[in-house]
């Protein structure tokens, strides 16, 4: 059996330099690989890409990233309730590429499986389109668009094995899973860990061959990105 093992962050990370692109799993602040984007944020890496559905809030997630003004480009579909993000984009001192929220999960998707494009009818007519290829199927417009390629991929699951197979928990099972096997190589963090073998087959929603290498987290805050309650009864 293959292991990806490594012992914590440090090794996990080792290879990163700036101005590379770095794909994050995530949904605001759902699922993301709190360990990795607080490694990348001590290493100082500067000039790097980030392809992700949003950058977090200001004070967590890649939203710290952006208050070191270690990232160039910002690959997103929303901006979100982060004001640094709101702030860089529009002073421009931040290149942002927005695309539909389908379409970059596909592109990252495409990556995933090899693709190296695909025709969508999202974004047609628009700006999304501006400068890309166009083409009429059955009556109706499509856009192309070209499979992402990043360096890394920094992805979070709920639990893996030593081999990399990887079971995600809830809502978290958002972009991660489909930015897993994107990149030159996926380093995925797990909050636990246990050996090649005891996980159950049938629950498995990524194997080990996406992965390069796994370790597990540690100190994760989950925060909740806008909490809603209801009056107790």
């Amino acid at each position: 059996m293959i292991r990806k093992t490594v012992s914590n962050v440090q090794e996990a990370l080792k290879g990163v330099n700036d101005g590379m692109t770095f794909m994050l799993g995530g949904f605001g602040l759902c699922g993301i690989p709190e360990n990795a984007i607080a490694h990348l944020v001590t290493l100082g890496v500067k000039n790097i890409t980030c392809i992700s559905n949003n950058a977090g809030v200001d004070d967590f997630g890649l939203g710290l990233l952006l208050q070191k003004r270690q990232i160039k480009k910002m690959i997103s579909s929303y901006v979100g309730e982060n004001d640094e993000f709101e702030r860089q984009m529009l002073s421009g001192e931040l290149d942002v590429e927005l695309t539909p929220q389908g379409t970059l999960a596909e592109k990252c998707r495409a990556a995933q499986s090899g693709f190296p494009a695909f025709f969508t009818p999202a974004g047609y007519g628009t700006e999304v389109a501006e400068g890309k290829e166009t083409r009429e199927f059955n009556g109706k417009m499509y856009v192309l668009e070209e499979a992402y390629k990043a360096d890394f991929s920094f992805v979070k699951a709920w639990k893996g094995d030593e081999a990399g197979n990887l079971i995600f928990k809830g809502t978290a099972r958002n972009f991660n899973p489909c930015m897993c096997g994107a990149a030159k190589i996926t380093v995925a963090e797990v909050e636990e860990l246990v050996p090649a073998g005891e996980l159950n087959p049938n629950e498995i929603h990524v194997p080990g061959i996406f992965v390069q290498r796994i370790f597990q987290g540690k100190n994760y805050e989950k925060r909740i990105e806008q909490r809603t309650t209801r009056k107790k009864n």
